[in-house]
């Protein structure tokens, strides 16, 4: 059987589905799976981020600890380690620094 996946998942995604033994915690398909919707997420974010920081809200900070309070609602469909990593990667997109947040760290 081959892998064709041709995605590359950068290691600070797989920190979020890895335990203290350097082992996933889930199937490596899933991984994949959370990888693009969260990768996608964080894509789609970009532009929403800037329309605050030009209308409403001048502080990066602010912006990127409004939408990682906005992924922690149980709706959002992500995990809290998701949504640090989410959050990190939206800051990495837009050139900004990334604020201390709140919950579990997924370095």
């Amino acid at each position: 059987m081959s892998d064709d996946y041709q995605i590359d998942i950068p290691p600070s995604f797989f920190a979020v589905y890895t335990d203290a033994r350097q082992r996933l915690s889930e199937p490596i398909a899933t991984v994949r799976a959370r990888y693009e919707v969260c990768e996608d997420l964080a894509s789609h974010l970009v532009q929403h981020a800037q329309v605050l920081h030009h209308v409403e809200v001048p502080s990066e900070d602010e912006i990127l600890r409004r939408i990682h309070a906005g992924l922690q609602s149980p709706d959002a469909g992500v995990s809290p380690a998701e949504a640090q990593w989410i959050v990190r990667r939206l800051a990495e997109l837009l050139g900004w620094q990334c604020p201390p947040l709140d919950g579990p760290a997924a370095e």
